[in-house]
């Protein structure tokens, strides 16, 4: 039994034919005759009668079409709820994102959904190909990649670009690179590494290095934190790679970060969600307001000088 079908039988009792219901319908007599003959074949009585060339309900058929209103006005009002919801600027919003991302970008969320939406946090720093399951979760999922990585799953993820970040190599204060403009590859040549562990997204980045100095790379720590490695970085033994938007000004103290003049390194940073996460508007609304941020983050770029 389908909603259409008790509609064409409840017009079929206010219009009084099956030409009239056609013709309302927009469909025709043969297809409005067939409905109902579907509709009858799953009940034990008829629930239509002939009287001379009309055809009209019984009082079964009756009973069966007022409830078959009663359904149609509910099957209204859950439709008018989802949409209710759907456009609901407040309904709560979740949000995850890999730790360099939270740190800079969840306070300033926060402060700007002060009213409405609520949002909730989670990090989650997760190899790359882990992120779009993480959609399953977070109504929006801030998630990291190389430019020449393979694109988030199609059809499964809606991903929005939010900053493409350049990333320098972050050396102590006291490091004799540390003066430095900006230094070269093979300036680096001698240098005790600090990278992130296998598998996670920025831990091909030293490859292209490597491959300009010909040998591998010297690296001695693993630390997907850049806070923790910040402080291994500030202590002189090992240079890294950072990142220039996403970490804090208090996090760099002790640091200089330098861009590579002949090695240009760089992330993107992309928002994701399930297609259906962003038919509501409270959503909509938080990523708006991540890419603002974003942008505001890069629009405030940190010169690549020391910071003591």
């Amino acid at each position: 039994m389908q909603l259409y079908e008790l509609r064409i039988l409840r017009e079929l009792g206010e219009r009084g034919s099956v030409a009239a219901v056609a013709q309302a319908l927009l469909v025709t007599p043969s297809a409005v005759s067939q409905q109902l003959s579907t509709l009858q074949r799953g009940f034990g009585t008829p629930l239509t009668t002939r009287r001379g060339r009309r055809l009209e309900l019984t009082q079964a058929g009756w009973a069966l079409a007022t409830a078959g209103t009663k359904v149609a006005a509910a099957m209204a009002d859950a439709a008018s709820s989802v949409d209710d919801f759907l456009a609901d600027p407040s309904e709560p919003v979740s949000v995850s994102a890999f730790h360099s991302a939270g740190l800079a970008w969840f306070a300033p969320l926060l402060e700007a959904t002060q009213d409405l939406p609520t949002v909730n946090l989670s990090d989650e720093d997760v190899p790359r190909s882990d992120f779009a399951a993480l959609t399953l979760k977070h109504d929006i999922v801030i998630a990291h990649r190389l430019p020449h990585d393979p694109p988030w799953p199609q059809g499964r993820v809606i991903s929005t670009a939010l900053v493409s970040e350049p990333l320098d190599v972050a050396v102590a204060t006291n490091h004799p690179l540390a003066s430095r403009q900006s230094i070269s590859t093979l300036d680096l040549a001698s240098e005790r590494w600090i990278s992130v562990h296998e598998g996670f997204p920025l831990s091909q980045l030293l490859a292209p290095i490597a491959v300009r100095h010909g040998q591998p790379l010297d690296i001695a720590h693993r630390v997907n934190e850049f806070f923790v490695a910040a402080t291994i970085i500030r202590t002189g033994q090992a240079i890294g790679l950072m990142p220039r938007y996403t970490m804090s000004s208090a996090s760099l103290e002790g640091i200089a970060l330098l861009p590579l003049n002949d090695l240009p390194l760089a992330r993107q940073i992309d928002a994701l969600s399930r297609p259906e996460a962003l038919h509501r508007a409270s959503v909509r609304k938080v990523l708006n307001l991540l890419s603002s941020i974003a942008s505001d983050s890069a629009a405030a770029e940190r010169p690549s000088t020391p910071c003591s």
